[in-house]
């Protein structure tokens, strides 16, 4: 019998690249330039450590599932690494690279993984054990977080705007509670 869950997330994650770039693409500067929460991140942001996650992160850490199980922990990821390296570029180039990215880890996810290694067994270290089958379901809802996150702050640069209506808004409230 065949598992349908990597059809079905990866079919999420195909799509986050669209998503974001119909989400973002020609808005102007002051929509952009609101985080989520009062200390949180900015769609450029956002986009920039998703780029981080196609690099580092969700397919380096499926390759060492497969290659050495749980004997090893997997490298720690730095959740701020596009900080410095994103600094001077175009939020629209960002989005571009993003595309690209995904585009090719989702190429090599296809290569590695096949339904009988889902169950296969790897080691976050802060976490334990962690199955193939977690990992791909934690990428596909990361990209769901992130993007909430990208409408947040998009809603946080009308929150005055909307004057007392915020009451109503719990995208607008939501950002007042992190």
């Amino acid at each position: 019998m065949t598992d349908t869950f990597l059809t079905e997330a990866t079919a999420l994650l195909d799509r986050t690249p669209r998503v974001v770039r119909a989400l973002l693409d020609g808005l102007p500067e002051p929509w952009l330039g609101t985080p989520d929460s009062p200390d949180g991140w900015t769609p450029r942001d956002v986009i920039g450590h998703l780029i981080s996650a196609e690099l580092d992160d969700w397919i380096p850490r499926a390759e060492m599932i497969l290659r050495d199980g749980s004997d090893r922990a997997f490298d720690p990821f730095d959740r701020f690494a596009h900080v410095e390296r994103d600094v001077d570029v175009p939020l629209p180039a960002l989005v571009d690279r993003f595309e690209e990215l995904r585009g090719e880890q989702l190429a090599r996810l296809r290569e590695l993984v096949s339904d009988d290694d889902l169950d296969r067994v790897g080691r976050h270290p802060e976490l334990g054990e962690v199955t193939m089958r977690q990992l791909l379901a934690t990428w596909a809802v990361h990209d769901l977080d992130h993007v909430a996150q990208i409408y947040a702050a998009l809603a946080g640069s009308y929150d005055a705007a909307v004057g007392p209506w915020k009451a109503y808004l719990g995208i607008l409230l939501r950002r007042e509670a992190t």
